[in-house]
C-alpha cells in the first residue's frame, strides 16, 4: 500500500487569507482541484485523490482562535 505523501516537505507554500470570513487558506504549491477532508475542530485537509497527497489546508476562524488564545 502506498503511504500518503504528507510528510514531505514542499518546495514552496502559498497562502491567502479572507479577512471577512475569518479564513486561512494554506496551499502546496499553486491552488489545485482537490476533495476537501473534514479534520475535526475547524481545520479541513485538501487531498489530491489521483496524487494521493495533501495539497492544503484551510483553517477556519483563525480571528479568532487567536484572541481566544
Amino acid at each position: 500500500m502506498e503511504a500518503l505523501k504528507i510528510l514531505e516537505k514542499p518546495e514552496t507554500l502559498t497562502w491567502d487569507y479572507d479577512e471577512e470570513g475569518d479564513v486561512l487558506y494554506i496551499s502546496v504549491g499553486e491552488p489545485r482541484p482537490a476533495v476537501t477532508i473534514d479534520l475535526g475542530e475547524s481545520i479541513l485537509a485538501r487531498y489530491d485523490e489521483k496524487e494521493r497527497e495533501v495539497v492544503g489546508i484551510t483553517i477556519l476562524n483563525v480571528r479568532r482562535r487567536l484572541l481566544e488564545g
